[in-house]
This record gives C-alpha cells, sequence and structure tokens, in this order.
C-alpha cells in the first residue's frame, strides 16, 4: 500500500469519527427548514408538502455534504450542478397546464429553493440556508394576499377553485 492510499485512509476513518455528528446535524437542520416550507405547502393543499421538501432538502444536503469529501475524489461543483438538474425534473413534474392556466409553477419554484437550501447546509452554510428558509416563507404566506389584492386574476377564484402552485 503507498503511502498516499494510507493517508487516504486515515483520513477518511478520522473524517468518519468525529464527522458523523456535524453529517447529522446539517441533515436535522435542512430537515427543519424544508419541513417549515413543507408544511404550508401542506397548509394550502398543494402536492408536494412536507414528506416531499423533507426529503429533496435531505438528500440535496447529503449529497453536497459527500461531495465535499476529498475521500471520495468527487467534484462537490458538480454534484451541486447534477442536483440543481435532477430537482429541476422533478419540479418539471408538478406544473400542470389545464386549458390557458399554468398551475404548479411555484410548488415547482419551492421544491428546487429546498434542494439549494439543502445544498447550502451541505457546505456548511447554516445562516445561509436559514435566511433563505425565511425569504422564502415570507415570499409564500405575506406576497400571497398582496397578489390577491393587486392582481384580478388572483381574486377573481372562487371559493372552491385551489391553486396548485
Amino acid at each position: 500500500m503507498s503511502p498516499e492510499a494510507g493517508r487516504a485512509g486515515a483520513d477518511a476513518l478520522q473524517h468518519f469519527a468525529g464527522g458523523d455528528v456535524e453529517l447529522a446535524l446539517r441533515l436535522f437542520v435542512t430537515t427543519v427548514l424544508a419541513v417549515a416550507i413543507g408544511a404550508e405547502r401542506e397548509f394550502h393543499g398543494h402536492p408536494a408538502g412536507i414528506r416531499t421538501m423533507a426529503l429533496v432538502g435531505v438528500g440535496s444536503c447529503l449529497f453536497t455534504a459527500l461531495g465535499v469529501l476529498t475521500v471520495f475524489g468527487m467534484d462537490p461543483t458538480r454534484i451541486a450542478a447534477q442536483i440543481v438538474t435532477g430537482v429541476g425534473f422533478l419540479g418539471a413534474g408538478s406544473i400542470l397546464r389545464q386549458g390557458n392556466e399554468v398551475r404548479g409553477l411555484t410548488t415547482a419554484a419551492s421544491i428546487w429553493v429546498v434542494a439549494a437550501i439543502g445544498m447550502a447546509v451541505g457546505f456548511g452554510f447554516y445562516v445561509t440556508a436559514i435566511f433563505t428558509t425565511v425569504l422564502v416563507m415570507v415570499t409564500l404566506v405575506l406576497i400571497r394576499p398582496v397578489e390577491r389584492r393587486m392582481f384580478r386574476r388572483h381574486a377573481a377564484r372562487g371559493p372552491d377553485e385551489t391553486e396548485i402552485s
């Protein structure tokens, strides 16, 4: 065994001995943030709710955190790019066209931003992820009444019509 291989193995062992707690913390923080966004979606009856958002966030965080480990020899930017692309396809599945209306764009964007939040935590940017979650919640909760008052197309929807956004 070469000295480099021995060092890489020792680095991996050292990382996992102390790094499991850090990784678990990252996954837990991501779950809390994603569940907050998912709860808002669930509360308003949208198809991608708590479980979907939690799974997207945790998966993105795990892929990102593992990609940062030099032990595996992966480029974290390539992994991040693949997450963005893959989650984009997942979000695209939530977009529906009904006649002249397109529904599900907000749900798709929510899925996408939850993945970004998971990636931020996976890279260790906790404060940025928490701040982004607050911004997303403000956008989803506080802007809805303003949007309905200012734009007739939102106000024209009757109580029986649910918005799948």
